[in-house]
């Protein structure tokens, strides 16, 4: 009997069909298959020695078109850099595996067109540039074999196609999810200035009555005393909420000057009682913003790691320049962000604390993209790292 009962498990196991994957829909979809694999890996070593040469002829085709070089954050200086990721994109293009790992570094492309804002029409356009100096080496390179060159061709137009699809389907879930959050935050927005004005009156007579009531408290009262100051202690926290609340409504006017990370770090810190080693900052060139908004940034990115890092706290800077930008990480030795919630991290009202409810990693997110940087959460083995880029004050 055990026997049978084992043997109709393996059975149904065996029979159990797994999901198919997305990618491995499209591959079916386009007919990609073992033959297109061996017939790209023939072409890698042909197409190798002109990788530099195609990544210029790509990148000076955007230069002259004026509309798709705006997509370039950094301008030119940026295009050294991209040569290089081209480059190591082509290299994997024509090597794979064309596993789902390659699916999600590649999908990664199109997440970034949303964060750029670039529309996709570009991104055709410069597919087909990569599509015609690809096809010019096959057709030089396979003349006298006419089967060959036929299979490599077509192998070729199955991987763009599928890079063209992998593209615009993370591109439209991207947009669609930022849509979504775009008008969550116009609601959200609306309720917030309603009920946070109205919720500053009873507060400002909560603050008067305690005002009179220290006064009136007998010497030496500690019960009493403790609990004014307890009273006294709640109302500051509400109202800070508030603040917090309505700084993710409105646009306060930024301070424009240049402003010393380190000091603006150190100030944070110390705000928080927090030991930080800040030598990482120490040579950093000066960003332009407001130092006020920035510091305010960092008490709540700072304040995150320490509270996630436990009573054993360890909180650890980096830094880096770039021609354009100055970039700060701040990393803890806490359990990490849950992978469930890291999606909509920066969104107001998602906390994974239990006291916590949502506003900080949202404003540090306002307040950097107003002053023309981003924000980003990097998963580690242990931990948390958060990344800050912020523009370069120009000299």
């Amino acid at each position: 009997m055990m026997q049978d009962l084992r043997g109709m498990a393996v059975e149904l196991q065996m029979n159990t069909v797994m999901p198919e994957s997305l990618f491995e829909e499209l591959k079916r979809y386009v007919g990609f298959g073992a033959d297109d694999e061996q017939a790209l890996r023939m072409l890698h070593p042909v197409a190798r020695p002109h990788f530099d040469r195609i990544s210029e002829v790509f990148y000076q085709r955007i230069l002259e078109h004026e509309a798709a070089r705006k997509a370039l954050v950094e301008g030119e200086s940026m295009v050294g850099r991209l040569r290089h990721t081209l480059v190591a994109w082509m290299d994997k293009l024509l090597t794979g595996p064309w596993n789902q790992e390659y699916y999600e570094v590649r999908a990664r492309i199109g997440r970034k067109h949303v964060d750029i804002a670039l529309p996709q029409h570009y991104m055709f356009g410069a597919m087909n540039v990569l599509r015609q100096e690809l096809n010019a080496l096959i057709d030089t390179s396979f003349i006298a074999d006419a089967g060959q060159l036929r299979n490599v061709r077509l192998a070729l137009g199955k991987i763009l196609d599928l890079e063209l699809a992998i593209m615009l389907h993370t591109y439209r879930e991207d947009l669609l999810s930022q849509q979504a959050r775009s008008e969550r935050l116009s609601t959200f927005g609306q309720l917030v200035g309603s009920i946070g004005h109205e919720l500053r009156n009873p507060l400002g007579v909560i603050e008067s009555s305690l005002y009179i009531l220290r006064g009136r408290v007998a010497a030496g009262d500690e019960r009493a005393t403790k609990h004014v100051d307890r009273i006294a202690e709640q109302v500051g926290i509400a109202n800070t909420i508030i603040s917090d609340l309505l700084d993710m409504i409105r646009d306060k006017p930024l301070i424009s000057e240049a402003v010393r990370l380190r000091d603006v770090v150190e100030a944070a810190a110390l705000q928080l009682h927090l030991p930080l080693g800040l030598e990482p900052l120490a040579h950093l060139p000066a960003v332009r913003g407001d130092p006020s908004q920035l510091r305010q940034v960092f008490v709540n990115l700072l304040q995150n790691a320490q509270q996630a890092a436990g009573p054993i706290a360890a909180v650890t800077l980096d830094a880096q320049s770039a021609p354009a930008e100055v970039v700060v990480g701040i990393s803890d030795n806490g359990p990490g962000v849950d992978p469930s919630v890291r999606t909509r991290l920066f969104e107001p009202l998602v906390t994974t604390r239990q006291k916590g409810i949502g506003l900080g990693l949202a404003l540090v997110k306002r307040i950097v993209e107003r002053h023309g940087g981003s924000v980003a959460y990097e998963p580690r083995g242990k931990g948390a790292r958060f990344v800050v880029r912020l523009p370069r004050s120009e000299p």
